[in-house]
């Protein structure tokens, strides 16, 4: 940026002219000017305001022969190096990129549960780590066995004690033993033996 063109007074006719839209505290030194042609020179001032590096105040003045310079414009523009928004992008373009993405990661997954299912076939047919049965240098397949007939060894035993059912009482069973032989006769010990 050149100071062609543009006055001492064109810059305090700019900061006059930002005041109307911003504090004096944001408004930092002049940082040069362009001659825009025409009458039209362009006056720039550092910010500082917070969250806006590389931004620049900027005010279009006109100079008409026979008037005063008059502001044209004053607006927040980025400079060399400003952070900027990312370009926006229209919502159908977004939800495409977002509808193949999700497609991309579905296709994904399924390569990998493939992958798990061709492992998994693997080692149902044998692989380094399952043989038969053995797992590092176990046998499964015995120690299986082994633990099939202790347990059924403990029903036999558990047979042989002769314990009622689950849920049944001795008691019951004692009851029941009585009604299997008719009605039981009440005793009396002396006294009138009527029956009621």
């Amino acid at each position: 940026m050149s100071d062609t063109g543009a006055t001492v007074a064109d810059f305090e006719l700019g900061r006059r002219a930002l005041l109307e839209i911003t504090s004096a505290a944001s408004i930092g030194a002049p940082a040069g000017s362009i001659d825009e042609g025409d009458g039209t020179v362009t006056v720039y001032f550092d910010t500082t305001l917070a969250g806006y590096p590389g931004w620049r105040w900027t005010v279009s003045i006109a100079h008409v022969d026979g008037e005063e310079p008059s502001a044209l414009e004053t607006e927040l523009t980025p400079g060399d190096g400003a952070l900027l928004s990312p370009a926006w992008i229209p919502w159908v373009d977004r939800l495409a990129d977002y509808r193949a993405a999700q497609d991309a990661l579905g296709a994904e997954e399924d390569s990998d549960e493939e992958a798990d299912d061709d492992d998994a076939d693997e080692d149902d047919f044998g692989s380094d780590v399952l043989h038969g049965g053995d797992l590092d240098g176990v046998d499964i397949d015995d120690d299986l066995e082994d633990d099939i007939d202790d347990h059924i060894d403990d029903d036999e035993e558990l047979d042989g004690l002769a314990l009622p059912p689950a849920g049944v009482d001795e008691a019951d069973e004692t009851e029941d033993e009585a009604d299997d032989g008719g009605p039981e006769q009440p005793e009396f010990t002396g006294g009138d033996k009527r029956a009621k």
